[in-house]
């Protein structure tokens, strides 16, 4: 006699998404670190790093079309070019904001406030699409957004880093659009076709601002070309594809409380290779901003 499987097959594919899902964004958040190293200027390190990704996903989705079994769907109208470039148009702007954040700022605080998307996300479904949600997202709502007011106000009004922890809360706004678009372009987009044409539309608008802003696109050393490369091929390619793919296996509210562990990461990576320090007042409104996400995030979900 054999026992059956104790594990149904859409629970096991679950699991993998789960895994899959940290793995990503453990990969991103070695992007603060890289972005805080680049000896380019924040726009332009933005520009590598979509633009030095290009290659592998294009080879990426060239594969992918050979090998599958069905054909993936292919952009025929205009409407369907649209869907695919509009998440590379957030990215962009997230990438100019949070990159801004992390030179003026800590990478940790940056990307803690950049995490604050899951809230800006289940606003956004409030205030333009009518979704209910329950009291409790109401508290979590409060305290994360008390935790963020008192981050803002641990820079001791100093202009550099208050300005930074703006452009943090400005890379969570555009980050939530850039989830948004995602999952409505991987309804009917492969992954890579997803993440190629984001990475183009991206790239376009990154060159733009980092022409704008007058910096140079050229870093000086080999070991600027290896940051730049890491960015791109680790926290790009590696972090966000594998991000994007488990966003379309996983509910959305569970996926965000899981990428809580990006913000963690990126606190205990920057402390240990580039040596930032984070007061204690800093360290308890980022406890608290996690705290208010994920009872949130835990409340989040349409009354029925």
């Amino acid at each position: 006699m054999t026992l059956a499987p104790t594990t149904t097959p859409a629970a096991s594919q679950s699991r993998a998404a789960l895994a899959v899902l940290l793995i990503g964004a453990t990969a991103v958040s070695f992007s603060g670190i890289f972005v805080k190293i680049s000896e380019l200027g924040p726009s332009a390190t933005g520009f590598h790093r979509l633009f030095l990704a290009l290659p592998l996903l294009l080879l990426w989705q060239g594969i992918e079309a050979r090998h599958q079994t069905r054909a993936p769907a292919k952009p025929a109208a205009l409407r369907d070019f649209w869907i695919l470039c509009l998440p590379g148009l957030y990215l962009a702007a997230d990438l100019v904001c949070w990159h801004w954040s992390i030179r003026l700022t800590t990478a940790a605080t940056a990307t803690l406030l950049g995490n604050t998307a899951p809230i800006f996300v289940t606003l956004t479904a409030w205030l333009l699409y009518g979704e209910r949600f329950r009291p409790g997202f109401v508290i979590g709502l409060v305290v994360a957004l008390g935790g963020v007011t008192a981050l803002l106000g641990s820079a001791n009004l100093d202009p550099t880093h208050l300005i930074g922890n703006l452009a943090g809360i400005g890379a969570g706004i555009t980050y939530a659009g850039y989830l948004m678009t995602l999952k409505i372009a991987r309804k009917r987009f492969s992954t890579a076709q997803v993440m190629s044409w984001t990475a183009v539309s991206g790239t376009v608008v990154m060159l733009i601002a980092a022409l704008v802003s007058g910096e140079s696109l050229l870093p000086p050393s080999l070991e600027g070309w290896a940051i730049l490369i890491g960015l791109a091929w680790i926290s790009q390619v590696g972090g966000q594809s594998m991000i994007a793919w488990a966003l379309h296996h996983l509910p959305i509210a569970f996926s965000s409380v899981s990428m809580l562990v990006n913000p963690v990461a990126t606190f205990f990576l920057a402390w240990f290779l580039i040596g930032e320090r984070l007061t204690p007042w800093q360290i308890l409104a980022g406890v608290v901003v996690l705290i208010g996400i994920l009872i949130a995030r835990l409340y989040s979900e349409r009354r029925g």
